[in-house]
C-alpha cells in the first residue's frame, strides 16, 4: 500500500504534467472530399491540421515538434 506522502507526490506530478501541456483549441473545422481539417489555436498561434496531427497535439506534442507552420488567413 502506498504511503500518503507517495500518493500526494504522485498527485502533484500529475497536476504539474497537466499544467505544462499545451492548450489546444479548435476554432474551425472543414470537411471536404472525405478529408477533415481543423484550425487550431495553440499558445496564441493558429495552425491548420489534419485529424492525425490534431490527436498528436492533444497528446501533448508541440507544434514545433510536429514541424507545423502557422496558418495564413486570407
Amino acid at each position: 500500500m502506498a504511503s500518503p506522502v507517495a500518493r500526494e507526490k504522485s498527485r502533484r506530478a500529475a497536476v504539474k504534467t497537466a499544467l505544462e501541456r499545451h492548450k489546444v483549441y479548435v476554432t474551425a473545422q472543414r470537411f471536404s472530399g472525405g478529408s477533415y481539417s481543423a484550425r487550431v489555436l495553440v499558445d496564441g498561434e493558429a495552425y491548420w491540421v489534419d485529424e492525425f496531427r490534431l490527436s498528436q497535439l492533444r497528446q501533448g506534442l508541440s507544434p514545433a515538434e510536429l514541424e507545423l507552420t502557422p496558418a495564413i488567413d486570407d
